[in-house]
Parts: structure tokens; sequence; C-alpha cells
């Protein structure tokens, strides 16, 4: 079976969970890895039996590399722009480990830059390629749950309080070092976690019926801000064009949970992990019927993303297939991320 080659710049922990994909598909393998620290790549090279010829401690011989496919860049938010534009000009494929920019300026610039050139570039947004997400999207074309009306959906967690040696809870000091709470580095719980949600919002609103997504209305916006200048606790409420409504919450404070509930006029659909998809479920309920259907899903939730995007390329196709995300697809995305950190 062909394979496609992938390529990785920036070897922190989210480019190892990553890597621990490719075990699970058969149509990619990590050729490739760069970073500019050189222990990183001893231990990729060593846990993912890279070959010498394809550790690079320079980005750009990584992206000019003829071998390799396609490009992963798992970077820290604030570099993601920087990057994408590098791989792109050298005619690479790409996929930016979320948030695809830093603001919708960045992504509008990438497509005016690229414009009239055939460019394949989305977001790594792993939950949207979960068989849970294809058959959620199946249910609703099949109105199993009437015609959409509203949807909730959360993600968040409370990283700031720890136990200690005798089980008492403890606030941890936000470090602004720390690239979550450091406002250069694209930090926050709304562009670390938002575009999960927002993202999902936008899939199933476009779903009721046709609608401009560009000019959804912002309401009910909260937000916590720490002296850092960055949110930990954030919701808004988005209402499209087409009457369709989502509530939204991330959380860095909070133990909000991953779950979405989708409402429509015959009843609902509950996901209760949307993305990270662990014991994978969904729930059915409606006036007389409540089921639920569980998925087998493979130990890496991220082999899904690098399976889809492997075919896609395998079959020459020139743009990320549906539900992976377009360039303006991110755009719509960070233009409500925009709004909700104003």
């Amino acid at each position: 079976m062909k394979q496609v080659n992938w390529g990785i710049i920036g070897l922190g922990a989210i480019a190892s969970q990553f890597s621990k994909g490719f075990k699970f598909t058969a149509n990619a393998k990590l050729l490739g890895i760069a970073s500019n620290d050189l222990n990183k790549i001893k231990r990729f090279k060593d846990d993912f039996d890279i070959s010498n010829d394809y550790c690079f401690s320079s980005y750009e011989n990584l992206i000019k590399n003829k071998n390799i496919d396609i490009i992963y860049i798992a970077l820290p938010t604030s570099m993601h722009f920087e990057w994408v534009v590098k791989c792109l000009n050298e005619g690479k494929r790409v996929l930016v480990e979320k948030p695809a920019t830093t603001n919708s300026t960045e992504a509008e610039s990438i497509k005016k830059n690229f414009l009239n050139k055939s460019i394949f570039f989305t977001e790594a947004l792993m939950y949207l390629y979960h068989p849970q997400i294809k058959k959620v999207i199946e249910l609703i074309k099949l109105k199993e749950i009437g015609d959409l009306i509203s949807m909730d959906t959360v993600f968040g967690s409370d990283i700031l309080t720890k136990k200690n040696f005798f089980g008492f809870k403890k606030k941890k000091k936000i470090n602004p070092e720390n690239r979550l709470f450091n406002k250069k580095m694209g930090g926050g719980a709304i562009l670390d976690l938002g575009c999960y949600p927002i993202s999902f919002s936008t899939l199933i609103a476009s779903m009721k019926s046709q609608t401009d997504l560009d000019k959804v209305e912002i309401c009910n916006k909260k937000k916590e801000i720490v002296p850092s200048g960055v949110d930990l606790d954030s919701y808004i409420e988005l209402k499209f064009q087409n009457n369709f409504k989502s509530k939204v919450g991330v959380s860095f404070t909070k133990n909000l949970g991953k779950q979405t509930t989708i409402f429509g006029t015959k009843g609902e659909i509950i996901i209760e992990d949307t993305w990270t998809a662990n014991n994978s479920k969904i729930k059915i309920k409606k006036k007389n019927e409540d089921r639920i259907i569980e998925f087998y899903s493979n130990e890496n939730i991220y082999s899904y993303e690098i399976e889809n995007l492997s075919q896609n390329i395998l079959d020459n196709k020139a743009n990320v297939e549906y539900p992976g995300l377009t360039i303006d697809d991110i755009i719509v995305n960070m233009k409500i991320i925009d709004k909700w950190l104003k």
C-alpha cells in the first residue's frame, strides 16, 4: 500500500501524542522531524524510529526535503503564521496545530497570498475525523432529531487546582511564561480551547440551512481575565442568520467537561466526549425513545486525522475533504474568536 510521508516541525508534548497515531494507520509514515532542541530530536528519533537522514535541527531543511509530502506544524500558536507561509511557499501541504492562527487577519493573509495557487492546508482539529462526529452528521442529515434548533457545547477543566499530600486542594500560581497564560504566545482558554466548540458550532449551524456564517451575532459574552492579559474562564452565545443558536463555554478553572448537546424539534443528540472521544458514545433522546450508539476507537484519536488527510493526498485531492476545515472555514471561525477575545 502506498504511504504518505509526514514531517513534523516542533517536538513538544502534542507532537508526541500525534506521532503515536501513526501506529494505527496503514497509509501514512512519520518520515522526518525538526526541532532546535537536540534532546527532543534524539528522543523522537528513538521513540518513533526516525532515520538520522530525516532528523533536522533546521525547520527549513525539513521543509525543503522533497521526500516529505505533508508537514504538521506543532509549534506555539504565535509561530504558526510564519511557518505555515514558509511551508506553503515551498509547495508543501500543511496541517497546523490548533488554533491555526492567532487572529483572522493572519488567516485572511494566507488565503490572499495563495489565492491563485492550489494549497492543501487545514487546522488540526482531530475530533472532526472521529467516527462519532461522522455519525452525528449522518443523523442530522437523516432528520433523526427533526429540524435543528440549537446546541450547547463546552470544553474545560480546572488545571489550576492541585491536591497536596494530604488530599487538600490548593490553587497553583499562574506562570506568565507558560504558553497557556502568555498572551504573546497565544495563550488563554479562548485561543487554546475555543476553536473546538466554535468550529463545531459553525459546522452544525451550516447543516440547518444556508446561512452567512460571517454575520453571526455575538451575545452574552463573559470572560475572566488575569493580569497576564489572557482569559481563564469564558462564555459566549452565537446567533446565526438561520436562527440556529449555540451556547459555548471554555475554561482553565472549571471542570466543564467535553459534552455537546444538539437540540432538534424531535429530540436531542448528546455527545459525552466531543473532543477526545474517550469511551466514545452518543445518546439520542426522543419523546418515545432513548438509545445509545457506541464506537470502537483506536487507542490514539489522532490516527483518524492522519489517515483521512493521507487518503486525501493519495487521492490527489486539491483540498481537505469535509468535515475537515478549509481556509475559508478557518477564517470564519477565527473571526468569531476575534470577537470573543475583544
